[in-house]
């Protein structure tokens, strides 16, 4: 009863004083300029034309002058640099453990977790979880025959490109010896003499490549599609190859939990990217004059190893999310995902832990384009793709800052059940290792800009339980009333189609009902 309450309480307040049309929101012709495209997520709707969740307008016009409480927000990933001059300020400390004792101080079971936990150890690489479902012998299952076929499709789409790529570094080999630098420009490119045909034929090939790249960040393409070929072939895909044998672990029992260690960056800093441009985008300080802004002050970044370069282990998650919790985690982010999940029930029971323990859990919706109400994708909050298992998830789409038909990003999954509410999440400029910047794309980062919501929600009005923040940030969202293209087809589909809530993120909006429904509670406690 008292959650029927809450949720006609919230539907009455979000269609009132909170709610925000889009029928006078023009189509934004002009080009962002640079500065409005790092900070283009912050930017307000209705102000800038732009599909931004209107965090700067929060800070403006509703938190300048309040105070609010510390959250820590785990972000179980690939790594974080905490080392990173926009981020070492906000990471998590554990003051019930002594650095470097080896021992276990807090008797939380992980010795010396100053800052968090590596479940994956030294390992890195790995398989995709298809991959590992073949590699278990005498498996005639069903789950088995569509790992198979989609093995398949993946190798045959792969296997092709390795000449391809190959035939791009021999000429980029080539280009590198003539001029003797490495970090050729396109302008030297194109003034280079080519008398010779290997030259004139390798010129021809970094010119073309460089033109289909942009021209700016040539070299860093090639190096993502050398990876992407390489990894894939070398590792993701490889049915020989077991990157977990060094971790130690039987990754196949949830109660095999002594294993990892408290490095919390991968051996290569550079392989912990993703998490730490993850971190930023929650997290990296505001308003300091280098980088981009964080969405969230007054957070706390608890980083949580357990993303490889390759698919998740089930384990590893399911251990992630409950260490998250049982060390004071109020918001968790898992920018991951996959297709398969032969051990789904540890996560769902990790998921209904948190549920238990107030802690709102935010995960990307995934990055194939496709719609996850009748295809598979993992982790998910239900088994049925009918009924969740619990009330403190969020699974995020991502947008462009393109406002109109084209604005859901079209490597965005969608699913008007399975997937609450769209983000940002193409070009978001946030923190990567060795103290650098990069924009990156997915809903991968549109879900730490939710997260980064619910941490500032959680930490001005800290009386709101997750289940209700969960609300406040589906139901404060901007309604979009127009059909938009999914997928890589471009299907056009009503925005309402595209997720349960058919709305867009609107920090704004979501703190004004979370100052009201806070206010209520106080009035009223059995609320």
């Amino acid at each position: 009863m008292i959650k029927k309450f809450l949720a006609i309480s919230l539907i009455a307040l979000s269609y009132t004083s909170f709610s925000q049309t889009t029928d006078t929101v023009s189509y934004r012709k002009q080009p962002l300029s640079e500065e409005q495209l790092q900070r283009w997520s912050h930017l307000d709707l209705e102000k800038d034309s732009i599909p931004g969740m209107s965090v700067d307008k929060v800070y403006n016009e509703l938190i300048k002058d309040k105070k609010g409480s510390k959250v820590i927000v785990a972000v179980i990933d690939s790594g974080v640099d905490i080392d990173h001059p926009d981020l070492k300020s906000t990471i998590w400390t554990n003051k019930k453990e002594k650095a470097n004792n080896k021992k276990d101080d807090d008797k939380n079971g992980f010795v010396d977790d100053v800052h968090g936990w590596n479940f994956l150890g030294e390992s890195n690489n790995e398989n995709l979880e298809l991959v590992r479902i073949l590699k278990k012998p005498n498996d005639s299952s069903e789950v088995y025959k569509n790992a198979l076929a989609d093995y398949e499709k993946k190798y045959n789409k792969v296997f092709p490109l390795k000449p391809t790529v190959d035939m791009f570094l021999k000429a980029d080999k080539t280009v590198r010896e003539f001029l003797k630098k490495d970090d050729y420009t396109l302008e030297e490119l194109n003034d280079m003499p080519s008398v010779k045909y290997e030259l004139f034929q390798s010129k021809r090939m970094m010119q073309s490549f460089a033109e289909q790249s942009g021209g700016k960040d040539f070299h860093e393409d090639l190096k993502e599609f050398k990876d992407y070929v390489y990894d894939q072939l070398n590792y993701n895909l490889n049915k020989e190859f077991d990157g977990r044998k060094i971790v130690g672990d039987n990754p196949e029992d949830i109660n095999d939990k002594k294993y990892g260690n408290n490095v919390v960056y991968s051996e290569d800093r550079k392989d912990s990217l993703h998490g730490t441009h993850v971190a930023g985008i929650i997290a990296q300080v505001r308003g300091n004059g280098i980088g981009g802004d964080g969405v969230a002050e007054n957070v706390e970044i608890m980083p949580i190893r357990a993303v490889p370069n390759g698919d998740e282990y089930d384990k590893d998650i399911a251990l992630g999310i409950r260490y998250a919790v049982d060390n004071g985690a109020k918001v968790i982010n898992g920018s991951f995902g996959k297709d398969y999940s032969p051990h789904a029930e540890w996560v769902w029971d990790a998921i209904k832990y948190a549920e238990s323990k107030d802690v709102l859990i935010v995960f990307a919706a995934g990055n194939d384009g496709k719609n996850v109400d009748t295809e598979p994708s993992f982790p998910s909050d239900s088994k049925d793709k009918k009924t969740e298992i619990a009330s403190n998830v969020l699974k995020i789409g991502a947008l462009n800052n393109n406002y109109g038909p084209k604005m859901v990003a079209d490597f965005s999954n969608y699913g008007a059940k399975n997937v609450d509410v769209f983000a940002p999440g193409v070009k978001i400029y946030a923190t990567i290792p060795d103290g650098k910047y990069k924009y990156e794309q997915g809903t991968s980062m549109a879900s730490p800009n939710v997260a980064g919501v619910a941490a500032m929600i959680r930490s001005f009005y800290p009386n709101l339980k997750a289940t209700q923040v969960k609300q406040i940030i589906m139901q404060s969202g901007t309604p979009i009333n127009f059909d938009v293209e999914v997928g890589d087809e471009h299907k056009l589909i009503p925005f309402s189609e595209a997720c349960v809530s058919g709305k867009i993120v609107n920090a704004y909006n979501a703190m004004k009902m979370a100052e009201q429904l806070s206010k209520e509670i106080k009035t009223n406690p059995k609320l």
